[in-house]
This record gives C-alpha cells, structure tokens and sequence, in this order.
C-alpha cells in the first residue's frame, strides 16, 4: 500500500508540474475535472451556467470511473450531453480515500490521452 502511494505521488506530481506549465501555477483538483469534463463534452470553451458546471463534472467523474467498472457510457441525450448508467454502486469511502481514487483515475487518464 505504501508503494502504491509512493508511485502515485509521483505520478501525481509529474502531472501536475505538465498541468501547471500549461494551465498555471495553483490548478486544483476541480479545475482538472472541469478541464477533462469539457474534454469529453467536445464543444470547446464556452460559457457554462452553475447548473452546466455541475453537469460538466459529472462528465469528467464518469468517464474517470468508468474504467473502474462504476459506470456505462449509454450515449447522448438530446442536447449532446454524454450519459452513463451505473453499474455498481461506489463504496463509501473516507473523504482522503476518495480523492486518492479520483487522483488515480486522473493520472490514469492522462496517461491514455498520451498514448
């Protein structure tokens, strides 16, 4: 388990260094979601409502978590937004644990991008 923090941090690090050099210094957790979200909606940069932002994260946090086998991709809605179905239920994690999975599953991600 040490290890495997060890090598996430790393990992975790390098990306930011590359996110930072790119987007800033300071860019937090939310703003990868936000960047990788608008990724995966594919329109672009454009004006998003507080209803929209909150759509656009659960973008990003579905398609993080569905190569974790928590969710589907099940296509668009009638407006183009992308749409999962859960598969199972996430576990109750404590509030570290889960930002070490969504850390994860975003160097992960990255990591695909650059492939």
């Amino acid at each position: 388990m040490i290890e495997i923090d060890l090598v996430l941090k790393e990992e975790w690090d390098g990306l930011m260094k590359r996110l930072e050099v790119q987007f800033g210094e300071g860019i937090e957790i939310e703003g990868i979601l936000m960047l990788i979200g608008v990724q995966e909606l594919g329109r672009g940069y454009q004006k998003f409502s507080k209803d929209e932002k909150l759509d656009v994260l659960h973008v990003a946090l579905c398609t993080l978590l569905e190569p974790m086998g928590y969710y589907t991709y099940a296509g668009e809605d009638a407006d183009g937004w992308p749409q999962w179905e859960p598969v199972t239920t996430i576990p109750a994690l404590k509030p570290g644990e889960q930002k070490q999975m969504v850390k994860k599953a975003i160097v992960q991600y990255f990591k695909e991008m650059d492939e």
